[in-house]
């Protein structure tokens, strides 16, 4: 007998509402759910996905060893404590700062991972943490640390009532949104249209989402900073100024970017200086305006600045806070509460010195903090749910130096490129065996919801869900409590369940909400549309916005005579490339995702095919100072001249990695090239938009 079960897709930040339909212990249908509040029916393919998670054989149900003689099974138990063991005899043997932490992308996805993880981190008391944070929104969460207070203070376009929406470096047709919860935002955008709005794009391609936008502007890589200043210019310019009595540091602001005209500005971006006139005199003249600007503007190396010059942008129009602009959600489980407000700086890496942020180090350090002799070393490795081989900068060089670790431990259900090196792996169950709720998600939607998914399908008496692996390695960690009232606290903490933490939040949050309330509603609860909330709910110590920050200013001579008083480099410019069929690095493996039109080939305008006689389908050699890589090319008009772009992620099936799918995954990975020296030197955050690269036919 078939019965439909609500949950939601918590596979990318989109959060949709689906309905999935079990017979006999098994998947068979799975279809959006028009009641869910926020994603009103929408779903996408990688949805639809989820049950291939749930039956790949490919998938790992129970701990496994590395040996001689191939992979081995063993128990929970003698897992968490061979794992402890090992960690704490590399820290002694070689310093607390010895064991190196990696965490994913999917942790943010998975509400066992944020209620326990982080307890497991902070037992190993290492100071070589990294995550995929700095290889996406790092400088997006740096702004908002200067401005507003909190690293995770994000304000998004208020979408379902903006006129006039602006965006750089952004696909959300792709995406659903980044930085932003936007479930469905082809019908969000077509809705703004419909009420006689504007939707502009600026990207160095015509992307989805520019292709039904009122506008596209090509722009170049790593210009724009260029742009986003001289728009600056104009609006103060013009004094069509419109900012809080909360806001300070606009007349160093003024100053500041006073020779950032449009004139100079379109001699490097490629945009003419009367559109960028026109484009600020538009947004300052909208009654509802938002600029949101995405990966595209925070993974150059002028990423800080331009997320800075994005908020100021909004702030000084007066959409900041205001209905139709740029807004603060209020989510029903306030994490804001539950999480540091962030610091930069207070140590460095040992070989590089890039900054930490957060408690993280930049990625690009990994494999020299690994590779590199001397005291601080990394010795022993920790990845969780993360895949930094194939999605970090230069991860053919991490490839070779995770064989170096005297030892290393991944909390993943795969066997992939990276935890191919690990000596044991702890296998988490897949998203339709957990509860969850959107811990990360609700604080960037662009309307206030709460949802509880129930399991779907029971979890198998062998399997464990990730709360539970960190709860068991945690506890193997701590071991014996005794008087320890700090001891006790932790202990105590991992054994409680992601459910009793939620619920706890729901009912000390805004709204007084509960489990069992939420776990009553049909496709979740609505809370209504994004409120003002400034400036009440800064965390800056005096409650006011100061525009004038001096690490983002003293950066700016930098990035002038990068761009205007350097010789212009003619040669090609590397950037990434978002499907909506695919899921960063992973979901790879999915036969159902990866069927169709090939979408791993480079893209490239037909002028510069032509230009190096080359053509549409060749075989071809794209080289960095990083390295090469070999993909076919394919002749594309959506490309600005001068530009390629090869999508994130690709490249499965490097020796080692065991997946039966690999076969089906060709292409090469755009990290393999991405140079981990060329940095933003603010956040220490890897460029991999803009990076210079030469196009040659593959001998």
């Amino acid at each position: 007998m078939a019965t439909v079960r609500r949950t939601s897709c918590n596979l990318c930040e989109a959060i949709c509402g689906v309905l999935v339909t079990v017979e006999s212990g098994r998947v068979t249908d799975i279809r959006g759910d028009e009641a869910d509040p926020l994603s009103r029916g929408h779903i996408c393919p990688k949805a639809v996905a989820l049950r291939d998670l749930q039956e790949d054989p490919d998938r790992l149900t129970q701990p496994v060893r590395r040996t001689a003689t191939g992979w081995q099974e063993l128990g929970w138990d003698e897992a968490y404590s061979l794992v402890a063991t090992r960690l704490r005899e590399v820290q002694k043997a070689a310093g607390r700062n010895s064991i190196g932490v990696y965490l994913g992308n999917p942790n943010v996805h998975s509400v066992g991972a944020l209620t326990h993880m982080p307890a497991v981190v902070r037992l190993l008391k290492t100071r070589n943490r990294f995550s995929a944070t700095s290889v996406d929104q790092l400088p997006h969460m740096l702004a908002v640390h200067l401005l507003y207070g909190h690293q995770l203070m994000v304000p998004v376009a208020d979408i379902d009532r903006t006129s006039y929406l602006l965006m750089l470096g952004a696909n959300p047709l792709a995406s659903n949104g980044s930085m932003m919860t936007a479930p469905g935002f082809g019908r969000r955008l077509k809705e703004v249209q419909k009420r006689g709005g504007r939707v502009v794009v600026i990207d160095p391609r015509r992307t989805e989402t520019a292709a039904v936008a009122d506008e596209h502007q090509f722009v170049r890589p790593g210009t724009d900073v260029a742009f986003l200043l001289a728009l600056i210019h104009v609006i103060l310019a013009d004094g069509t100024v419109s900012v809080a009595p909360y806001v300070d540091g606009l007349s160093t602001v003024e100053e500041v970017t006073r020779e950032w005209t449009p004139e100079r500005a379109a001699s490097v971006t490629g945009i003419a200086a009367a559109d960028i006139r026109r484009l600020a005199r538009e947004f300052a003249a909208a009654d509802k305006a938002a600029c949101y600007g995405r990966l595209g503007v925070s993974t150059q190396q002028f990423g800080a600045i331009c997320q800075w010059a994005v908020q100021v942008l909004n702030i000084i129009t007066g959409n900041l806070d205001r209905p139709g602009g740029s807004m603060f959600p209020r989510p029903a489980v306030d994490t804001l509460r539950g999480i540091g407000r962030g610091h930069i700086g207070a140590w460095t890496s040992r070989v590089r010195s890039l900054p930490e942020f957060g408690g993280e180090l930049p990625a690009s350090a990994m494999a020299e903090e690994i590779l590199t002799p001397g005291d601080g070393q990394i010795r022993a490795m920790v990845t969780i749910a993360g895949n930094p081989v194939l999605s970090t900068p230069n991860g053919r060089r991490l490839d070779e130096a995770l064989p170096t670790l005297d030892f290393m431990v991944s909390v993943d259900p795969y066997i992939n490129e990276t935890t191919r090196h690990a000596d044991v792996i702890l296998p988490p169950t897949p998203p339709l065996e957990r509860e969850h709720y959107d811990l990360a998600f609700h604080q960037l939607a662009v309307r206030n919801t709460a949802r509880w998914n129930d399991a779907v399908l029971p979890r198998p008496a062998e399997s464990r869900h990730d709360w539970e692996i960190f709860r068991g390695l945690g506890l193997a960690l701590l071991g014996p409590v005794g008087r320890s009232r700090k001891k006790l606290i932790t202990s105590l903490r991992l054994r409680l369940s992601p459910r009793r933490i939620v619920d706890l939040g729901l009912r000390i949050g805004p709204y007084r909400l509960s489990v069992r309330k939420l776990r009553k509603s049909v496709g979740g609860v609505d809370l209504g549309p994004l409120q003002p909330a400034l400036p009440g709910r800064l965390y800056t110590k005096s409650k006011r916005i100061d525009l004038a920050q001096p690490m983002i200013l003293d950066d700016l001579p930098r990035a002038f005579t990068t761009l205007f008083a350097s010789t212009p480099d003619d040669g090609l410019l590397l950037i990434g490339r978002r499907h909506l069929r695919s899921n960063n690095s992973w979901m790879h493996n999915s036969a159902r995702l990866v069927k169709g039109k090939p979408r791993h080939q480079l893209l490239m305008n037909p002028s510069d095919l032509l230009a190096r006689e080359l053509t549409d389908g060749q075989l071809v050699d794209i080289t960095s100072a990083a390295g090469t890589v070999s993909v076919e090319v394919a002749s594309s008009n959506d490309m600005m001249p001068g530009v390629v772009s090869l999508p994130h992620g690709f490249g499965h099936g490097r020796p080692g990695a065991q997946l039966s799918v690999a076969n089906l995954v060709a292409g090469a990975s755009a990290n393999d090239i991405t140079d981990p020296a060329f940095t933003d030197p603010i956040a220490g955050t890897a460029a991999l938009n803009g990076v210079p690269v030469k196009v040659t036919a593959s001998h």
